[in-house]
């Protein structure tokens, strides 16, 4: 930038802080001359840092002031002084001194730690001064001498003294402070030399322009490029963001969302899917269970789901089983009520769902327990494996990978069943984001009535979403950390 027009452009704070910068090195000092406040001088420098007109460093050091009981003996001595002035004509008992002084017991104790150790007085039925004590009464102690050049730097008093003074209560205190300190880069030395008008006019007023005032005046230049504060307005979050980018792609293919409760009876969560009941997935230590029993409802229904798992899996089919009560483990009970509620006239039809769900997991960078999956079913006569691998791969470009393979795989409630992988081309491997199959047909004929091809999916919208907000621990959704929230990017 020309150096002409750099100064030209300077902010009336700028212009105020400039001649003190080859002169002061830190900020308290250049507050101190120039008389702006120190957020006025802060806000000069960061702008004159953004411009490299100055480097400014930060360094945290050790102060040591004066704590109150120190300003107290500034004015009345130190507890050891006070003691011997009582004695100075006249031997006292330890009670007589401790009444005349009004020393505590504490301040007691450690003057006469302080003064045995100086040979300033002498123990007998009374305690005496001694002439090593009224010459340390005389002499100004390095203690006083310390507390009296307070405040300080740490580094540059003597240790040995604040040590010593450290232990007693309240004499001195030790904090951190943070300062700032400016060096002048060859640009600012430059700037210096340049002549700034102090008659500058910063903005142009109505007034001006009426009465004509503005002509012949000096107007301040504005720098347009500058570094200006971020705004961070309101905005969904990020999850919900994504959430609401995944439906709409589900939308845009003729999908209608499905919708029900989280709390389900174990029937619907796990026995309509052909889960059998001594299945590991309704384990205690898989599922959130639930005080009370639900109400199964539907008896034709409840009778045709019990006649499949026992033909099927050679069972005697307990309805208390089924009536315990769960947090859905999965969305794919949201496909099971849909289902049973579809009529044959209703196909073909397509649904999809996301929405949470919960699993008694242990949670790490990669397990929470509660999480959205991404569920959908294509319920058509003529649907076929095919179709489900390309709605699949749709779906998985559109939410930005290119590369989806499939995996032969076992579910309960498919077959044929494959796992989803993707391509993560950052770090050069294949990764598993859910399963898919066709339902089998001991899932859909007693919710239907018919055998009919049903595709089916349950893909999870947390691994999905990860690469695209650059996120390695699944954690960091729920987090709430603000800044975070702020700035990470919109999805697009």
């Amino acid at each position: 930038m020309n150096i002409k027009v750099l100064a030209e452009s300077l902010h009336p704070l700028e212009r105020k802080v400039l001649p003190y910068l080859d002169k002061y090195k830190s900020l308290k000092e250049i507050q101190a001359k120039s008389g702006l406040q120190e957020i006025e001088v802060s806000r000069a420098l960061q702008w004159f840092e953004n411009k490299k007109i100055v480097k400014v460093t930060k360094k945290n050091f050790e102060v040591v002031e004066v704590g109150s009981n120190g300003e107290k003996y500034l004015k009345s001595g130190l507890p050891e002084k006070q003691f011997l002035k009582v004695i100075e004509k006249k031997a006292l008992s330890l009670k007589e001194i401790t009444d005349k002084t009004g020393l505590s017991n504490q301040e007691v104790n450690i003057s006469l730690g302080v003064l045995k150790k100086n040979s300033a007085i002498l123990f007998g039925d009374k305690i005496k001064i001694t002439v090593s004590g009224k010459k340390f009464l005389e002499k100004e102690s390095v203690e006083e001498k310390f507390l009296k050049e307070l405040p300080k730097d740490k580094e540059e008093c003597d240790k040995e003294v604040l040590n010593k003074l450290i232990k007693r209560k309240d004499l001195v205190e030790v904090s951190v402070r943070k300062e700032r300190f400016i060096e002048v880069t060859p640009l600012g030395r430059k700037l210096a030399k340049i002549k700034i008008s102090k008659n500058m006019v910063d903005n142009l007023t109505s007034s001006m322009l009426r009465s004509g005032t503005w002509k012949g005046k000096k107007f301040r230049r504005f720098d347009v490029e500058i570094n200006v504060p971020k705004i961070y307005p309101g905005k969904r979050h990020f999850v919900n963001e994504a959430k609401r980018y995944a439906k709409q792609i589900w939308l845009d293919m003729g999908f209608k969302e499905m919708n029900g409760p989280i709390v389900n009876s174990s029937f619907w969560n796990f026995d309509s899917l052909f889960v059998p009941q001594d299945h590991p997935a309704r384990e205690m230590q898989d599922t959130f269970f639930l005080k009370g029993k639900s109400v199964l409802g539907n008896k034709g229904l409840v009778a045709k789901v019990k006649k499949q798992h026992e033909k099927s899996w050679k069972y005697n089919w307990s309805e208390e089983i089924a009536k315990k009560t769960v947090l859905r483990t999965h969305t794919t009970v949201l496909s099971a009520r849909t289902l049973a509620s579809l009529k044959e006239s209703d196909l073909p039809i397509k649904y999809f769902s996301i929405a949470r769900n919960y699993r008694n997991e242990a949670v790490d960078w990669s397990h929470l327990f509660e999480f959205n999956q991404a569920e959908g079913i294509i319920v058509d006569k003529n649907a076929n494996f095919k179709q489900l691998l390309g709605y699949l791969r749709e779906f998985f470009k559109k939410m930005g990978y290119d590369k989806v393979r499939f995996r032969p795989a076992y579910f309960p409630y498919t077959e044929p069943s494959v796992e989803v992988d993707v391509y993560i081309s950052g770090k050069k491997k294949w990764v598993e984001l859910g399963g898919a199959g066709i339902f089998r047909p001991e899932v859909v004929k007693p919710l239907l009535g018919m055998d009919v091809p049903v595709l089916a999916w349950g893909l999870g919208l947390g691994r999905i979403v990860t690469q695209y907000y650059g996120i390695n621990d699944l954690r960091d959704f729920y987090k709430n950390d603000i800044k975070q929230l702020r700035e990470m990017k919109a999805w697009v």
